[in-house]
């Protein structure tokens, strides 16, 4: 019974886990791609929807990419101390090649929770929606809101 060199010794041959890596690696570079529609690399973050939030002097500002998602499926709401966007993505797609044809559909909900450090009020919050992104802004509170303060600097003894 031969037993394996040390991992440490160099050597490709010696690595006991040089394969599953190699395997491992091919697994994740292929995943999504032979998929059904729906499942496949544009759609694996569908779940997801990407965010940008930014925060000014007397605002947060929210925008999020929703494409294919129409106004009437998008959700705003307050939850505590958080902004939560959620709605449902529906899809269809028909092909038709040759003698085949096929219909795809592909449904899914999507959800995000963007914290904030105060309890937003609903009469300061302006969204809108358009050519698939939404833009929110969240006025903050006016004791949020930074106010600008001389300190005065004096002289050493």
């Amino acid at each position: 019974m031969r037993l394996p060199a040390p991992i440490f010794a160099g050597g490709s041959d010696l690595d006991l886990f040089d394969g599953f890596r190699r395997d491992f690696d091919d697994l994740l570079r292929d995943f999504g791609r032979r998929l059904p529609a729906g499942l496949g690399t544009a759609d694996r973050y569908a779940g997801l929807a990407a965010l940008d939030v930014a925060e000014t002097k007397d605002a947060v500002e929210i925008s999020t990419e929703l494409p294919g998602v129409d106004h009437g499926d998008v959700k705003l709401s307050i939850e505590g101390q958080s902004v939560v966007i959620s709605g449902d993505k529906k899809s269809e797609s028909e092909k038709k090649d040759k003698a085949w044809r096929v219909v795809e559909r592909s449904y899914g909900g999507f959800r995000r929770v963007v914290p904030l450090n105060f309890t937003p009020d609903a009469a300061k919050i302006k969204a809108t929606f358009d050519k698939g992104i939404l833009h929110v802004t969240v006025g903050k509170p006016p004791e949020m809101i930074a106010k600008k303060v001389e300190i005065p600097i004096g002289k050493g003894a």
